[in-house]
């Protein structure tokens, strides 16, 4: 039986690693295909003309063997579409499992970046993405000639929480000030975490001195809203010191610096907020 030179053998079909190797073969299969109706095609019609004109045997002879070698082929060309079809079958599912593992991958990777530069309890940037934004910050308040200023917030009494009602109502209230704090925050202004129950607040671009002392007492305000937890009803209130740039200061170091010894003096004075002096 003579087999078309072009087509691989089955079991070389679901070798086949090429996705396009495999598509081409498919090609070769259909080729087949029609090469084969076309000779059944002439094989019928050359059996009509002999039961019209009562031909020799010998005739009837050399049809079979042609229909007999069309068939051949044609099997041959199912076959090979059945291996074909296998092969095409595992290539998808590799194609699946790759995508699959570069999407778990992918994901593995955005989750270790958050984790790298967001903390853990509250999902609010850490001190690290603090520090960067900063940075950038005062990059872009020199090039533009803004103001800029870094609020440094502490809950009050924060460890008389922790001691009187345990440490899992203690990150319950962190966890809400992060919220009503970030839910508050512009667009080009950053809230993070700095450790403990101490929130850095980044307040980018603004006109005059006013707008820094509505903001503190925006902020004030949200955190002293009661917070509904398991034990009842906790008023919190926090001290924030401001630092303004370049007033108080023109790196990241002076700034967060001024801030905290103005966050003292504001607790100090039992002020809700005091500026850096």
């Amino acid at each position: 039986m003579k087999t078309n030179p072009k087509l691989k053998t089955p079991e070389k079909a679901l070798q086949t690693k090429s996705l396009t190797g495999l598509l081409e073969q498919s090609e070769d299969i259909k080729d087949l295909v029609e090469e084969c109706v076309e000779e059944l095609s002439s094989v019928n019609t050359t059996r009509k003309e002999i039961a019209g004109t009562h031909n020799q045997p010998t005739d009837v002879g050399d049809l079979l063997e042609k229909n007999e070698a069309t068939e051949a082929k044609m099997g041959q060309a199912v076959d090979e579409l059945s291996a074909v079809n296998q092969a095409l079958e595992v290539e998808v599912d590799v194609h699946h499992l790759l995508k699959q593992r570069l999407n778990m991958v992918t994901q593995d990777e955005i989750a270790a970046r958050h984790a790298a530069f967001h903390d853990p309890l509250t999902g609010l940037p850490n001190r690290e993405l603090f520090v960067n934004r900063l940075e950038h910050g005062l990059a872009q308040a020199k090039r533009h000639g803004w103001n800029l200023a870094v609020m440094f917030v502490d809950i009050n009494n924060f460890k008389d929480i922790n001691d009187t009602h345990g440490h899992e109502i203690g990150d319950a209230v962190l966890k809400i000030i992060a919220q009503r704090l970030e839910q508050g925050t512009r667009e080009v202004d950053t809230v993070s975490r700095y450790g403990g129950d101490e929130f850095l607040y980044l307040l980018m671009e603004f006109g005059d001195i006013n707008d820094v002392k509505i903001i503190a007492e925006k902020i004030t305000n949200v955190i002293a809203v009661p917070c509904q937890l398991s034990i009842g009803e906790l008023i919190i209130k926090p001290s924030i010191g401001i630092s303004i740039c370049p007033k108080d200061g023109i790196t990241v170091f002076d700034l967060i610096k001024r801030a905290d010894e103005a966050m003292y003096v504001a607790k100090r004075t039992k002020s809700s907020y005091a500026f850096a002096q």
